[in-house]
């Protein structure tokens, strides 16, 4: 065995990174598909990073949304938002690419993703997208 070979180390992922990186969002059949309801998800731990600076940017997921024909697993949804964790990308285009994943994946009647930047650099930045229209319940 040469020194270089001796030095060289295969690397397995974690367990939690490779269930992010297998991540699906999974969605179930709605129990209540004739009932106008609304189901609230708060995403405390939300991470990725800045396009410019490459800076982390945290914030403070809630999605409010009226099931369609599915309802979004929450075990599936939290793997699926910490794979953002290490992606470049910015506010605006974050909030909407996950607002446009939830709904291919369970095309709720009506869904609202808000993204509650913490403050940097003495800017707070909040995101609100919407798909739908709401029924009242």
């Amino acid at each position: 065995m040469t020194a270089n070979a001796s030095n060289q180390q295969t690397y397995t992922p974690l367990y939690g990174q490779r269930a992010i990186d297998e991540a699906e969002l999974i969605c179930f059949d709605n129990p209540r598909p004739g009932r106008p309801y609304e189901v609230k998800i708060e995403l405390p731990e939300f991470t990725c990073k800045c396009p410019f600076s490459n800076y982390p940017d945290f914030a403070i997921l809630r999605l409010v949304y009226q099931p369609g024909p599915r309802v979004v697993e929450l075990k599936a949804i939290k793997l699926y938002v910490n794979s953002y964790r290490d992606r470049s990308i910015s506010h605006e285009e974050v909030t909407n690419q996950i607002l446009d994943d939830l709904v291919t994946a369970c095309s709720p009647v009506w869904m609202q993703l808000e993204a509650d930047f913490n403050p940097r650099g003495n800017v707070h930045t909040v995101v609100r997208v919407s798909y739908g229209n709401r029924q009242p319940c």
